[in-house]
């Protein structure tokens, strides 16, 4: 049987690379038309065969690639799990096939293109979570397209699909406010992710709308350069009535944290989570939260991607998913 040509293959015969190979053989800008003819003509001699366009999603079967960066698996259940697997649900009622790529940090720092980006072995990629611009910019480059999940940028013409962190926060800080809270602490490393800094900014409507003063000690940072979760619970020099945390993860450390100091949830101090991560509901006390719609933001970035692949002209489009607030046993009103 005789070995299947790859792009690579071609960049290889000619010392160009394979985006180069790639541009030329779809008719895209950026190749001179010289080399066009060159790697039209090597292609040919080769044996080459062009993968047979899949961008008739009603009809045909399209394989597409999830792209995550290992800094977000976590051991066990994650919330970007949940979110791969509503993905290849969506993809399954469609009659697409989906496959995952896990991003090492060597990858992301050497701007190594992903394996399923190169060679055309998908006709479309979700990109889930932040990556670093220039790693971003090289896979741009491949001229496969993709839509950005639960990140956005502004800066980045992408379509993208993010959950409501903004007006997320902004409704568990008005639950706390509500409750007579007023001493409300935000737990997160502001600039850390687009998430993060969105939630921290839904957080500062609520409280400047009360007419309370967000000072530089109601900011508890949550992670180190490494995002590791991390509560230097020792800097904090006046014990808050509430932590408004960025999300379900440094709620739950920071409940366990704070047991361990002799504190009482929510009879000492009440908290409140983010995305309803299955730790939320789990622990003693459940923790009040703000239920992300995972599903919802799954079947729209499915949705987006494949009018993506059908229109490669059509205007951006940026998701904004809501979500919906979790009442649990973590928050206690006060006089």
């Amino acid at each position: 049987m005789s070995k299947t040509v790859r792009m690579s293959d071609i960049a290889e015969k000619l010392q160009v690379s394979t985006v180069t190979v790639s541009k030329a053989l779809s008719g895209k800008d950026g190749v001179s038309e010289e080399l066009r003819a060159k790697i039209q003509h090597m292609a040919e001699e080769m044996g080459y065969r062009k993968k047979s366009s899949k961008t008739d999603t009603a009809q045909n079967c399209s394989t597409i690639g999830v792209i995550i960066s290992g800094q977000y698996i976590e051991k066990g259940h994650s919330f970007y799990w949940t979110l791969y697997e509503r993905i290849l649900h969506h993809l399954s009622l469609m009659g697409h096939l989906g496959i995952l790529e896990v991003v090492s940090g060597v990858t992301e720092q050497k701007v190594q293109i992903p394996r399923i980006a190169q060679d055309a072995r998908v006709d479309g990629i979700i990109l889930m979570g932040s990556f670093p611009d220039n790693f971003r910019n090289a896979l741009a480059q491949t001229g496969v397209p993709f839509v950005i999940l639960d990140s956005f940028h502004a800066k980045y013409l992408q379509d993208c699909v993010i959950s409501d962190g903004y007006y997320g926060m902004y409704t568990v800080v008005q639950h706390l406010l509500q409750m007579g809270h007023r001493r409300i602490m935000f737990v997160g490393t502001v600039g850390a992710t687009a998430s993060i800094t969105d939630r921290y900014y839904g957080y500062c409507r609520a409280m400047q709308e009360a007419g309370l003063e967000i000072s530089e000690d109601m900011i508890l940072p949550d992670r180190d350069e490494n995002n590791n979760i991390i509560l230097p619970l020792d800097n904090i020099r006046q014990m808050p009535t509430a932590f408004a945390c960025n999300c379900d993860s440094t709620a739950y450390q920071l409940l366990n944290h704070l047991k361990e100091r002799g504190l009482r949830v929510p009879q000492d101090v009440s908290i409140t989570g983010f995305d309803n991560f299955i730790l939320s509901e789990l622990t003693s006390p459940g923790i009040t939260t703000y239920a992300v719609d995972v599903d919802t933001m799954a079947a729209e970035s499915v949705v987006q991607l494949l009018r993506r692949m059908q229109t490669p002209d059509a205007a951006l489009q940026h998701k904004i998913v809501s979500g919906s607030l979790l009442l649990r046993d973590s928050v206690q009103r006060i006089l």
